[in-house]
C-alpha cells in the first residue's frame, strides 16, 4: 500500500478549468476512442483524481492497457496512454476500484505532472477532496514506488 495525498491539477481533464480547446475536458474527448480500443471508461467520473506520493516516486513496469498513437484531438498530435489497476483505501470507508491515468510525458504536449504526482479515474465518489490521505494499492508487476 502507497500513502497518497489528493492534491489539485490543471482541471483540463475534467474541463474545470475552462479551456476552450478542450469543451467538457479531455476526458470526455478521449472517452469514445477509448471505448472504440476496447476500454470503457463511462462508469468512471470524467476527470481525473490527482494525488501526491511524495516523497516516493512511482515507475511504470507492465500497464493492463496501453494504447499507442491515439489521435482524439483534431488540432493536436497523437499521444500514448498506459492504464494500470488501482483500489483506493481510506478509513471508514469502502475501496474504490479504478484506474490510474498515464498518459505518456514523451507524446503529451501540455500539462506535465511532477514525478510524485499521478492521475486516477474513480467512480464519482464522497470524501475524496483536496488533503485527504489515501492508500493506493497497484500490482507490483505493473508499477514500482521508490
Amino acid at each position: 500500500m502507497i500513502p497518497a495525498t489528493i492534491v489539485q491539477g490543471h482541471r483540463v481533464a475534467s474541463g474545470l478549468n475552462g479551456n476552450p480547446r478542450f469543451p467538457g475536458g479531455t476526458l470526455r474527448m478521449q472517452q469514445p476512442y477509448f471505448a472504440a480500443l476496447g476500454l470503457d471508461l463511462s462508469a468512471f467520473y470524467p476527470g481525473t483524481l490527482n494525488v501526491s506520493i511524495a516523497p516516493r516516486s512511482y515507475r511504470v513496469m507492465k500497464p493492463r492497457h496501453t494504447f499507442r498513437a491515439l489521435k482524439w484531438h483534431p488540432e493536436d498530435a497523437a499521444e500514448d496512454f498506459s492504464f494500470f489497476d488501482v483500489t483506493v483505501h481510506r478509513d471508514g470507508a469502502e475501496p474504490v476500484i479504478g484506474w490510474i491515468y498515464f498518459p505518456h510525458p514523451d507524446t503529451k504536449p501540455v500539462h506535465f505532472q511532477k514525478p510524485d504526482v499521478m492521475e486516477l479515474l474513480l467512480p464519482w465518489t464522497e470524501g475524496l477532496e483536496y488533503g485527504v490521505k489515501i492508500m493506493l494499492e497497484v500490482p507490483a508487476e505493473q508499477m514500482k514506488f521508490e
